[in-house]
Order: structure tokens, then C-alpha cells, then sequence
């Protein structure tokens, strides 16, 4: 038996790099770091063969999948051609694997997923045009936000109320070529609850941020510790597995006088403002899960 390797696309350098390379070595794991855009495959006689600047990716025991950077929709396409062909031939286990990937990346998507499990979800418009965007803002109560279709921690959201704001807003995502994702606001704003899932466990996280409405850290949001009751927990863990995600977070928006919504599934969650508030080290939970992982896969390694 060997030690694990465990193979990290997309961390890059930082904290959360940091962590997880404490945590595998406390583990007795061996972890590596490479770029999206170093992936690469040469196929001789039919065989295909996938690197990346941190080796053949056959090498490597278990993948964790981090947040992969803008690209053509060639390079996109590629990079996850290359994951489904990992998961396809069964060469290593991928933790989020592609598939979860697509759906959770797409906020549409998973929104949908998400209606269709019987989960509240706000009131929202997903249109390809200005003249549609503004009818779905004053059809949604003239308060409404505006998110990049693809995009995470809080970048390019916007609250509008103001239909001038709206209508250069939605012409200029027009004129870009891009989807107009326009949800109704939850009120008060400022508040939301994280459930962050590692395998099979579920910690809560209350996010507020006193000066705006968007709650991540990057923001300017805090976090807290909360305990979840059953229902909460059953939700993420029954969400998280209809999209076959592992490591993941599901958010969750409040109002006064109705069940919290879900806002977003995020299949590549940063942990740095639930770890400064967490006992436990969340980086230690994500390799065990990756430890775990490849166990269920076959691979042996020494403790």
C-alpha cells in the first residue's frame, strides 16, 4: 500500500490551499496542485493519456475539483471533456465529478432541480432580451436581483429598483450576449443561511452583513455558528445527492412570515468564514472525505 495521492484542479495559491495541504499532511495524504488550463490529452493508438502540469492524472488516487477560471466555450467544453472521460473509464474518483458541476455552476439550472425536489425557491426570470427582462422586473415587483447566470461569492449581483438603473442594466447585458437572471428580493436582506455539507455531515452557518444585502464575506458579511434542525439538514443532504455533489453548500434566504428559500447550490464552497467560527478543521473533514472516497473506489493506501 501507498500513500494517497490526491490531485486539486483549480485551488491555486492562498489560504484555502494552505489548509488543505496542512490537512493532507496531517493525514499522511500527499496533495498536488494544478490549473484548469494546464490539462491536457495526447490519445496514441486509442489510448488516451490526461496530464496536467502536475503529472499524469492516472497517477493521482482522488481529485478534488476548485474553481475553474473563465475561458472560451472551447476550453470550458475541453476541461470538462477531460473530467467526464476520468469518471467515464473510471480511472479516480472526482469530488464534485462534472456532471454536479454543470448543474450547480448553472444558477438556472439548479433552480430548477431545486423547484422540482418541492423546495421553496424565490420567485424568479430567466430571459434573453431587454424588452423581457423589464417585463419580468416590473412583473416581480420593480425589486428585483440581478445575477450572472455563472458566477459565485456575490460578483456581479446587483439590487435594482430603479427601472432607468434597469434599463441600461438589462441593455447592456444584452448587447454582451448574456442571460438576464432576474429574481424577486427577499426581504429584509443581509441575512442568509449557509448549510455546508462535507459528505455526510451538515454544519449551519448564519451569514449577516449590516451594510448591504449581499451576506458573503467578500462582501463584508460575518458568520456565526448555528445549530440546524432535521428538516434543514435533510434538505441539504437530499438536494446536495439529486445532484450528486459531495462537498458542497446550500444557501438559504429568510422572511418574515414564510419558509426559508433556497437562493443558490454551490458545488466549489470557500470555508474560510465558517472555519473562523468552527471548532473543528473543516480542511481535516475535506480530506477525510476524499480519504473516504477513495476507499468506496478501491484504491488502497497506508493509514
Amino acid at each position: 500500500m501507498s500513500q494517497l495521492r490526491i490531485l486539486c484542479l483549480g485551488a491555486g495559491d492562498g489560504w484555502h490551499s494552505n489548509q488543505l495541504s496542512n490537512a493532507s499532511a496531517e493525514a499522511g495524504c500527499r496533495i498536488d496542485f494544478a490549473t484548469y488550463e494546464s490539462l491536457q490529452t495526447v490519445m496514441i493508438n486509442g489510448d488516451p493519456n490526461h496530464q496536467c502540469e502536475a503529472g499524469n492524472l492516472r497517477d493521482f488516487d482522488v481529485l478534488l475539483t476548485r474553481t475553474m477560471p473563465a475561458g472560451s466555450l472551447e476550453q470550458i467544453t475541453f476541461r470538462l471533456a477531460v473530467l467526464h472521460a476520468l469518471v467515464h473509464d473510471q480511472t479516480l474518483p472526482i469530488i464534485n465529478p462534472p456532471d454536479a458541476l454543470e448543474v450547480a455552476i448553472d444558477k438556472f439550472a439548479t433552480l430548477q432541480r431545486v423547484s422540482a425536489l418541492g423546495f421553496p425557491t424565490p420567485d424568479t426570470a430567466v430571459v434573453q432580451s431587454r424588452r423581457d427582462a423589464l417585463d419580468a422586473f416590473q412583473m416581480l415587483g420593480s425589486d428585483c436581483v440581478v445575477k450572472p447566470i455563472f458566477g459565485g461569492e456575490g460578483r456581479g449581483v446587483m439590487r435594482i429598483r430603479d427601472p432607468e438603473l434597469a434599463w441600461t442594466t438589462f441593455s447592456t447585458l444584452e448587447n454582451l450576449g448574456a442571460v438576464c437572471y432576474v429574481q424577486k428580493f427577499v426581504p429584509p436582506g443581509g441575512s442568509d443561511t449557509r448549510l455546508l455539507v462535507i459528505g455526510d455531515t451538515v454544519r449551519g452557518i448564519q451569514r449577516t452583513n449590516d451594510t448591504e444585502f449581499r451576506t458573503n464575506v467578500s462582501s463584508g458579511g460575518h458568520c456565526q455558528a448555528i445549530d440546524l434542525n432535521e428538516q434543514q439538514v435533510e434538505m441539504a443532504q437530499t438536494i446536495c445527492k439529486d445532484i450528486g455533489l459531495r462537498f458542497a453548500s446550500v444557501d438559504l434566504l429568510h422572511f418574515e412570515g414564510g419558509e426559508a428559500k433556497v437562493i443558490e447550490v454551490n458545488a466549489i464552497p470557500g470555508w474560510r468564514g465558517a472555519q473562523a467560527v468552527s471548532q473543528d478543521c473543516i480542511a481535516d473533514e475535506i480530506i477525510q472525505e476524499l480519504q473516504n472516497q477513495a476507499a468506496a473506489f478501491g484504491v488502497k493506501v497506508s493509514k
